[in-house]
């Protein structure tokens, strides 16, 4: 058996040439706002001391094969390279869950996670939605680990933070 492969994903697929993944899929025309680690970090805090209150923010880590040393707790993986086909299903999700902010991030939040964030935020929009915004994490996982070190982390590895 056999499945059809979309154009886009034969583009991404391809080594050899110097077409960036990201061209294969529409420059976003959102600009979402940034959110500094402070603010994630109350964010968590707020949630491991009050148990019993619905979350309303997912953390979202766009990175691939360099998801390594650790992740901000309670972030889910969706790397950037397949992110844009998966939109709606994360809107669906979020608004069934009653998600108010979508936490954008990758290495260092100067590409990946802006950009997954800015498509997040054009289908938002899109959806005539007002309940839902996208953020980027400042300065990403690398601003993270340089402020909290591993403190608010799943699956820290100092030793992986050493060369950075």
């Amino acid at each position: 058996m056999s499945f059809p492969i979309h154009e886009h994903c034969k583009k991404m697929a391809t080594k050899d040439n110097e077409v960036p993944w990201w061209a294969a899929f529409p420059e976003p025309s959102s600009r979402p706002d940034n959110i500094e680690p402070a603010g994630v970090f109350a964010l968590l805090k707020e949630q491991s001391t009050s148990p019993g209150k619905p979350r309303d923010f997912l953390l979202v880590d766009v990175r691939r094969a360099d998801w390594t040393g650790g992740t901000v707790e309670s972030s889910i993986n969706l790397p950037a390279h397949s992110f844009y086909t998966t939109r709606k299903i994360v809107y669906d999700l979020c608004k069934q869950a009653g998600i108010k902010s979508v936490i954008f991030y990758c290495g260092s939040s100067n590409g990946r996670g802006p950009r997954c964030a800015a498509w997040m935020q054009d289908f938002i929009n899109d959806a005539g939605d007002t309940s839902i915004r996208s953020l980027v994490l400042t300065g990403g996982i690398r601003g993270w680990v340089k402020t909290y070190e591993g403190r608010r982390m799943d699956g820290y590895d100092a030793k992986a933070w050493e060369a950075s």
